[in-house]
C-alpha cells in the first residue's frame, strides 16, 4: 500500500514525542522493511532538515535527512502541486500542498496526527494508531 506521511509523524520518532512514537515508529519500520510504500512530501524534508538541525544539530539533521532519503520515496512540489494546493480549499496552505502532493503520486492513504486538517482530502486520512489497527499492517 503506498501512504505519505505527513512531517508530524516523522517528527514524532526522531524527536521521540511522546505519546506518539510507538504508533509512529511501526509506520516507519514498515515503511523501512518495504511492507509498505512510503512517500514523504519534499517540503516534509525540508521542514525536517530545519528542526532537526535546530534542536540536535546540523549533523545529526543532516544523518537524519539521508536516512529518510533512503527510505521513503518523494513526492515533487512543482507549479501544478502549488496551484491545486491554493484551489483546494484547504485552510492550511502547507497541508494543502501534501495533499496534492500525494494524490499525484497515487498514494492511497495520507497518514497524520492532525486528521481534522484534511477533512477535504479525496484520500482516506488516518492517524498513524488507526492505520496500523484498521489496515492491520
Amino acid at each position: 500500500m503506498k501512504i505519505l506521511v505527513d512531517t508530524n509523524v516523522i517528527l514524532d520518532v526522531l524527536f521521540k514525542r511522546e505519546p506518539f512514537v510507538d504508533y509512529s515508529s511501526l509506520i516507519m519500520g514498515r515503511v523501512e522493511r518495504r511492507k509498505l510504500d512510503g512517500i514523504l512530501c519534499a517540503t516534509t524534508l525540508t521542514t525536517i532538515h530545519y528542526l532537526t538541525c535546530k534542536t540536535i544539530g546540523k549533523s545529526k539533521g543532516s544523518a537524519a535527512i539521508k536516512k529518510l532519503l533512503q527510505i521513503y520515496q518523494i513526492a515533487p512540489v512543482d507549479h501544478q502541486i502549488l496551484m491545486c494546493a491554493l484551489a483546494s480549499g484547504f485552510s492550511d496552505f502547507e497541508d494543502a500542498v501534501l495533499d496534492a502532493a500525494a494524490i499525484q503520486v497515487g498514494a492511497e492513504a495520507i497518514i497524520t496526527r492532525n486528521t481534522k486538517d484534511f477533512r477535504l482530502s479525496e484520500i482516506p486520512v488516518f492517524t498513524p494508531e488507526e492505520f496500523m489497527i484498521k489496515k492491520k499492517i
